[in-house]
C-alpha cells in the first residue's frame, strides 16, 4: 500500500487532536518514525490502547525515528528497555504491573524527566503517577490490519509536535 494511503486524518480544533488510520503495522512503525523524528529531549509518549492495537509496532517506529539501530521489542517482562540513537529512547511497558504501587517503584523519574524519549506502553495503569504534559496516543484495534489511532496533545510543546506531525504527513501526501 503506497504513502498516500497510509492515514485517514481529522483534527477536532478544541484539542488538536489528531485522529488517524493505520492499515497495516508497517503503516504504524512509519507513523512512529516520524514521531521520532520529531522527537526531542523529554518527550514522553503514553501508549493506550488493548492488548495487540499497535503500541509496539508505533514504539518500533519511534525508535527508528530516532535513529536507533538494533531491534526494538516489547519490555514486558523486563518493563524498561533503553536503546541508544541520536537520543536515548526509553521504552517501558506497564502490562504486568496491576498495582499503582508497582509502577511507582520502577523509578521512572530518571526516564520521564531525562534527556531521551520516553515511550510508555499501557500508560493507562499509570496515569496518576505520569506528567501532566505529555502526548497520549490512543490506539483502538478495528480489525486485523486497521487500527484507529488518536493524539491527544497534553501541553504547547505537544500542539506543536502534533501540528508538526501532521503537516509532514500532507507533505507526503498521506491523506484519508
Amino acid at each position: 500500500m503506497g504513502a498516500g494511503s497510509i492515514l485517514n486524518r481529522s483534527y477536532e480544533q478544541k484539542t488538536t487532536m489528531l485522529r488517524l488510520v493505520s492499515r497495516s503495522a508497517e503503516q504504524t512503525q512509519r507513523l512512529g518514525e516520524y514521531l521520532g523524528k520529531l522527537a526531542r529531549a523529554g518527550d514522553v509518549f503514553l501508549l493506550v490502547g488493548e492488548l495487540g492495537s499497535g503500541k509496539t509496532c508505533l514504539a518500533q517506529g519511534i525508535a527508528r525515528g530516532l535513529g536507533v539501530q538494533q531491534y526494538v521489542s516489547s519490555p514486558s517482562f523486563v518493563l524498561i528497555r533503553e536503546h541508544q540513537g541520536r537520543l536515548p529512547f526509553y521504552h517501558v511497558d506497564f502490562y504486568r504491573l496491576d498495582r499503582i504501587e508497582e509502577i511507582a517503584d520502577l523509578g521512572l523519574d530518571d526516564y520521564i524527566y531525562g534527556s531521551g524519549v520516553c515511550a510508555i506502553e499501557w500508560a493507562d495503569k499509570g496515569m496518576a503517577l505520569l506528567p501532566e504534559v505529555h502526548l497520549l496516543v490512543t490506539m483502538e484495534h478495528v480489525s486485523e490490519d486497521e487500527r484507529r489511532i488518536a493524539m491527544e496533545p497534553r501541553g504547547e510543546r505537544y500542539v506543536s509536535l502534533v501540528s508538526a506531525l501532521g503537516a509532514a504527513l500532507e507533505k507526503e501526501g498521506w491523506r484519508g
